[in-house]
């Protein structure tokens, strides 16, 4: 049986400990560390930027899962990837070349994303799929954190899931937005590898970091 990864969202962490708080998540048995990068553009909210990636780089060894809800992301690729990102996923609206936007990723020594918002059909990004390291499925629409799970888009990590086997892809499946422990099951069992998650991490038990990476990963 394949081991889900979980890559906790720093988006509801507390802003003024974030050191701290990556350090806790790393004890606590996460994978890797999903960063949310808004420009208030691309998305309706601003959050953190290379410096703060390059400050944070320091706290873990772990990954940094970067995600770039940012537009124009071609220009910014470069410094995303220098300031200490692991996986950097853009969104194909956000490019003029996605083709030449993944080479890019790929030629700075990183893993290449992309994301898919609720809305966005599978063929998008049909033809780059065996050039893709990770597919990151957004099962709420970006921009906030707290938002409910849209079951709809079960059936898309299904289909991602079914491309992937028919045609021997090595991309891995992430799936953000509303993940708890009410859906995480149905979600691997659609053929996600990496569940992202903040609120219910950070939130639930308390807050026990451990306990809730634990029951997401074993659902």
């Amino acid at each position: 049986m394949k081991k889900i990864q979980i890559s906790p969202s720093i988006l509801s962490a507390d802003f003024s400990q974030l050191g701290n708080e990556i350090k806790r998540l790393e004890v606590g048995g996460a994978d890797l560390i999903h960063v949310d990068v808004m420009d208030g553009h691309f998305v309706p909210n601003l959050t953190i930027g290379p410096p703060v990636i390059k400050a944070l780089r320091k706290y873990t060894n772990l990954p940094f899962d970067v995600h770039l809800m940012i537009n124009p992301v071609h220009k910014y690729i470069k410094d995303y990837a220098k300031a200490g990102s692991d996986i950097i996923t853009i969104h194909p609206e956000s490019t003029q070349n996605l083709k030449n936007s993944i080479k890019e990723i790929k030629d700075l020594g990183k893993m290449a994303g992309v994301s898919l918002n609720p809305d966005t059909p599978i063929k998008t990004i049909l033809k780059d799929l065996k050039d893709i390291d990770l597919v990151l499925v957004m099962s709420v629409f970006p921009g906030f954190g707290g938002q409910k799970f849209m079951p709809e888009v079960l059936k898309k990590i299904d289909e991602l899931n079914q491309l992937r086997t028919k045609n021997n892809f090595n991309y891995k499946i992430e799936v953000d937005g509303g993940i708890d422990f009410t859906n995480s099951k149905k979600t691997i069992e659609a053929g996600a590898d990496i569940l992202v998650s903040g609120t219910t991490i950070f939130k639930e038990n308390d807050g026990d970091l451990k306990k809730n990476i634990e029951i997401l990963r074993n659902s």
